[in-house]
């Protein structure tokens, strides 16, 4: 029977797996609950297929996994899986709905990471995690402060200086409980500090050690932590037929919504890794905040567009641009020109 599946549409968990095959005809060929031990073995013994799975936690894993058993495997994401529910939400509907979605034709797939890059997105997950306690930390801080009348600029590292210059003086009338709360928050905010810092190290490294890091760096408004986002998000640059689509994913075009023959334009889709775009976009507006009179084509371009619109709108553009560009140096294995002539010709 399982020879007759044209499609394995397999809905992962922790424990319980759910897989529904389906043949040419579109009909359902089987329909099977396994447990978490039995899924490798289970599509071991079954002829090489296509599988789709939902895009998820530990999908780029058994993805992984089944590729080296021969199958075409195909993530997909969870947007585009519900659409195709039928009856009831249980897990063989869910994993019929994503052999289903995998049968279109116009279903877009999410890559599949490599173990590489899921090493690279842990260090930024985990490092941005760190920058989120420490804000907490700072907050709570600056809010303890200010019930005994203390307020501190804003910077972490002015709040720093000022903050260890309060907390010396013997005249801040604060009693000893107070003092030992707050020289425990310093604590606290020095070891979250220190592990980012340690973070920050390894991201130098991973840039040392891959020598695209490099070429995407000399990109204006890109440094070591853009660009081994993108690298750790962008693992095979052929995925996306061309920068915009790249572009497109990160949520970085405008967004549609035209009927009747008008077009109309709105704000960016924010679709996508909200992570990279925002590093994308915090990168653009230092770039272009330091643009001056350097002759960079796209910072010309950009700093034209600032003085005759908005500065955000300017920013995010060439944020846009800036995610053409290195899909474009990653895709073609190319360097960054910042001044094109049609005399020169851009070094492979």
């Amino acid at each position: 029977m399982n020879r007759i599946a044209k499609i394995v549409g397999l809905d992962i968990a922790k424990s319980v797996f759910a897989i529904v095959g389906i043949d040419v005809h579109g009909k359902v060929a089987f329909k099977q609950t396994l447990k978490r031990d039995q899924v490798l073995e289970r599509f071991a013994n079954m002829a090489v297929t296509s599988v789709a799975i939902e895009a998820c936690a530990g999908s780029h894993y058994w993805a992984r996994e089944l590729k080296k058993l021969g199958h075409q495997v195909r993530l997909i994401a969870a947007q585009h899986t519900k659409r195709y529910v039928s009856g009831n939400k249980n897990d063989l509907n869910d994993a019929q709905a994503i052999a289903e979605a995998r049968s279109r034709e116009k279903t877009k797939y999410v890559p599949i990471n490599t173990e590489a890059q899921q090493e690279l997105q842990m260090l930024h997950r985990t490092r941005e995690a760190l920058m989120h306690d420490r804000t907490a930390i700072i907050c709570r801080m600056r809010a303890f402060a200010g019930e005994y009348g203390q307020v501190f600029p804003v910077g972490v590292a002015k709040f720093r200086a000022q903050f260890d210059e309060w907390i010396k003086e013997g005249n801040n009338s604060l009693p000893g409980s107070a003092v030992e709360t707050f020289l425990d928050l310093r604590s606290q905010l020095n070891e979250r500090e220190a592990r980012i810092n340690r973070y920050d190290e390894r991201l130098t490294q991973a840039v040392k050690d891959d020598p695209r890091a490099g070429r995407l760096m000399e990109v204006p408004g890109v440094g070591k932590i853009t660009a081994t986002a993108i690298l750790a998000a962008l693992g095979d640059p052929r995925h996306y037929a061309n920068g915009r689509d790249f572009a497109a994913n990160l949520g970085l075009v405008p967004r549609e919504h035209s009927s009747g023959g008008k077009q109309r334009l709105y704000g960016i889709s924010k679709r996508g890794d909200t992570y990279l775009r925002t590093l994308l976009i915090h990168g653009a507006r230092s770039a272009l905040r330091c643009a001056g009179d350097k002759p960079d084509k796209m910072l010309c371009w950009a700093s034209k567009l600032a003085q005759r619109s908005q500065y955000n709108l300017a920013a995010v553009a060439l944020a846009n641009k800036m995610a053409r560009t290195v899909w474009a140096i990653l895709a073609h294995e190319r360097s960054y020109v910042p001044v094109w002539s049609k005399s020169m010709t851009t070094p492979a």
